[in-house]
């Protein structure tokens, strides 16, 4: 099965400063992988480049096979992302929200109803359709944010610290129901974090410092009998202070 997304050596600079230093990940289909790394670690900046944000000048990327500097059309078509910043109009219902991002993909309204329904039930807010996105509970807000980028059917879904202000119940909501997401669809995720307890022991983990991969594998293996921020802290040099 094809990957949902590759990084192979990519790195990127602003002037003399590399944020990104010959990184190298892969995401498979179906799997939850999470993005490790403190402020400044360049999760951002990798998100822009797989976004075309920004364009990547060395390496490669590819989405669900596509190159995608060569064939940028098919790769984003394939590409679902939820920012840190809302995307979604407050005084919207969910509905209308997705209503209107559906015709921005240029989807057919029976079309766009149908998905509608189906990526609001995958996320469990069915219920809450017709609720004002101000009504909703910050979890349930960033739900509604995840079937937004599943009304076209991507294969890959990005998420840049997309619990950003959330407490600790709704982190946990939330990326329940992402991995529930990537089991039962086949979606590869991948998640953008700084905070630990976002991350299950069986988790796929890239640890990203300073615009460089320190390791891969799942959590379990990287943590080993330290843990895993104890593991996080010998790999980077970072004191503890400078944690969540």
């Amino acid at each position: 099965m094809t990957d949902a997304l590759n990084v192979d050596q990519v790195s990127h600079a602003f002037g003399k400063l590399k944020a990104l230093d010959g990184v190298s990940l892969t995401v498979p289909a179906g799997r939850f992988v999470a993005l490790l790394g403190v402020n400044g670690a360049g999760k951002t900046t990798l998100f822009s480049l797989v976004t075309r944000l920004y364009d990547n000048v060395s390496g490669k990327i590819a989405v669900c096979g596509h190159d995608l500097r060569r064939t940028p059309g098919p790769a984003l078509a394939e590409l679902g992302v939820v920012f840190q910043s809302r995307a979604l109009d407050a005084d919207l219902s969910i509905a209308q929200n997705l209503a209107y991002h559906a015709a921005l993909h240029g989807l057919p309204p029976r079309v766009a109803r149908e998905r509608a329904r189906d990526t609001v039930a995958a996320v469990g807010l069915s219920d809450r359709m017709g609720k004002r996105v101000a009504e909703l509970s910050g979890g349930q807000q960033r739900r509604a944010e995840i079937a937004r980028a599943l009304l076209h059917r991507p294969k890959l879904i990005l998420l840049d610290e997309a619990t950003a202000g959330l407490d600790v119940r709704s982190r946990r909501e939330v990326g329940r129901s992402v991995r529930d997401l990537a089991q039962r669809e086949g979606v590869g995720i991948l998640w953008a974090t700084h905070l630990f307890d976002e991350i299950e022991p069986e988790d796929l983990v890239v640890i990203l410092h300073r615009g460089r991969v320190l390791a891969s594998g799942t959590a379990a293996e990287i943590a080993g009998s330290d843990g895993l921020a104890e593991r996080f802290l010998q790999m980077t040099g970072l004191e503890r202070e400078a944690l969540p």
